[in-house]
């Protein structure tokens, strides 16, 4: 028999849904991706908004590692390319789905105008 997951783990991965870090003002809006998967943020599960208040005084992106941190507007991606998600509020991050650390997707060159 299987370990049941602690409630919240788990959200909804599909487009236009919107989580939020408990622990610091990290949010983000899934762009891409289908079916359910454990979003963290440094490690903390993260839920819908509206069910979670950010902690006052939490971690903000200019404490501690900024390589880790969220960054504003950027998409973040899974190694598989199947999942994407935009930060719409920075904070002390990393992003991280089922495991695995979301980095931050390079954005696509434009055409030339020539």
């Amino acid at each position: 028999m299987e370990p049941e997951e602690p409630a919240g783990e788990t959200v909804e991965i599909r487009p236009g849904a919107r989580y939020r870090c408990p622990d610091c003002p990290t949010e983000v809006v899934v762009v891409k991706g289908e079916g359910r998967g454990r979003l963290t943020c440094g490690g903390t599960p993260m839920s819908d908004p509206a069910a979670v208040d950010a902690a006052p005084g939490g971690a903000s992106p200019g404490d501690g590692d900024t390589e880790a941190a969220t960054l504003l507007g950027k998409r973040y991606g899974d190694p598989g390319d199947t999942v994407e998600v935009l930060c719409t509020k920075a904070g002390a991050g990393p992003l991280g789905l089922d495991g695995a650390v979301l980095s931050v997707k390079a954005p696509k060159p434009l055409p030339a105008s020539d």
